[in-house]
C-alpha cells in the first residue's frame, strides 16, 4: 500500500459492485452481507496506524487481508487473531485503498449505536484515516477524504456521518481529538445536521 495510486473523484466516480474506479482493491476476507433492508446511510470515520505511530508500511493492508505476522512486532500481541477490516483507508499521503465492496458489511464498527440504531457495521460503511487520535491528519488525507465521501454520498443514501468515538462511546476513541470536523464540513459542504452533535461550533460563530 505504500504506492501513490489515484485518487477518487478526480474524474466521475464509477462503480461496479461497490467497488469504486481510482483505487487501489486490496479485497479482505473479513466482510459479510449486509441484512435485507439495509440502508447505508451512515459513514464512520476512524483512525488507525500499525505499529502505532508508524505510517506508510504493510501492516494495515496485512491485518485486513489476515497475513499480518503477529510476532513482527510486540504490539501485535495486543491484538494477535483480530479479524477486523474497513471498506476504505486513506493513507498519510492521501492514497485511497479499497478493502470491501461498499454494497457489503466491512468489520469495523463493532458494538455501536447511532441514529436509533445499534450494530453500526450494518448499514455504514467505514474510512480509516491513518494515524494516531492526538497527531493533526494531513491535508491530503482530507481532500481525499471529500472526495471519497462525495463519491459516496452521489451512489449511496448517506445522511450521517460521526466517528467511531461517538458510535461506540467509551469504547473507542478515534479518530480523535486530533480531527478536525468543521473543515471536513467546509470542504463537504454537508449540512450541519448530518454530523455528530457538538463537533461543530454554531454557525453563528464561524469565520
Amino acid at each position: 500500500m505504500s504506492r501513490r495510486h489515484a485518487h477518487p473523484i478526480d474524474a466521475p466516480a464509477h462503480w461496479q459492485d461497490g467497488w469504486l474506479s481510482g483505487v487501489r482493491h486490496l479485497p479482505s476476507p473479513n466482510f459479510g452481507p449486509r441484512p435485507a433492508g439495509a440502508s447505508i446511510d451512515l459513514l464512520v470515520v476512524h483512525s488507525i496506524s500499525l505499529p502505532p505511530g508508524v505510517y506508510g508500511g504493510p501492516e494495515i493492508a496485512q491485518l485486513f487481508t489476515n497475513t499480518l505476522d503477529w510476532d513482527a512486532h510486540p504490539y501485535f500481541q495486543q491484538i494477535r487473531g483480530l479479524e477486523v477490516s474497513s471498506h476504505f483507508v486513506i493513507r498519510r499521503d492521501g492514497s485511497v485503498c479499497q478493502f470491501v465492496s461498499a454494497d457489503d458489511r466491512a468489520w469495523h464498527a463493532g458494538r455501536s449505536h447511532w441514529r436509533g440504531r445499534d450494530n453500526c457495521n450494518d448499514d455504514s460503511i467505514g474510512i480509516e484515516l491513518e494515524g494516531l487520535e492526538d497527531t493533526p491528519f494531513e491535508p491530503a488525507q482530507y481532500a481525499a477524504l471529500v472526495r471519497l465521501g462525495q463519491a459516496l454520498v452521489q451512489h449511496y443514501p448517506i445522511r450521517w456521518v460521526a466517528g467511531h468515538q461517538h458510535i461506540a462511546p467509551g469504547r473507542k476513541a478515534d479518530p480523535g481529538s486530533a480531527f478536525d470536523w468543521l473543515q471536513l464540513a467546509r470542504l463537504t459542504g454537508w449540512p450541519d445536521a448530518w454530523f455528530p452533535p457538538g463537533v461543530l461550533p454554531a454557525p453563528e460563530v464561524r469565520r
